[in-house]
């Protein structure tokens, strides 16, 4: 059984979208500055794809007769910027927020940072109480 021509122009709309939208598209090569820091870029790709065909018989004709079609789109939406600077790392959004899910990944770097303060803090309590007991 021969390959029907609407399997051939799906096949090859699918690859080329395959070809066009890897993980770098969506975060982006790491570019590094002369001051030492890293810069991601993330994107937001979204793509659609359509195809269409039909056969159309003939009481006249016996061989089978083809139309159809194929398409896609993509879009690339910068929407946000990873930095990171030894020790430090910052989510810098491109776009407002618009969810609570935004909102709540922006807000996972200062979380971080505070994390790291309150476990310094402990640490600097912990040795400053062993110093009181050792003199």
């Amino acid at each position: 059984m021969s390959e029907h021509p609407i399997e051939s122009i799906m096949s090859v709309t699918m690859q080329k979208i395959r070809e066009m939208v890897d993980v770098n598209t969506i975060v982006g090569e790491p570019i590094l500055t002369s001051a030492g820091t890293t810069i991601i870029p993330l994107s937001k790709v979204t793509y659609g794809f359509a195809s269409g065909g039909s056969d159309f018989p003939n009481k006249s004709e016996s061989k089978d007769l083809f139309g159809g079609g194929s398409g896609a789109g993509i879009t690339i939406i910068p929407v946000a910027i990873l930095t990171v600077n030894g020790s430090d790392v910052k989510l810098l959004q491109v776009e407002p927020f618009h969810s609570s899910v935004d909102k709540a990944i922006e807000m996972i770097p200062d979380f971080i940072d505070k994390i790291k303060s309150l476990f310094k803090k402990s640490e600097k309590d912990s040795e400053a109480k062993q110093e009181k007991v050792n003199s």
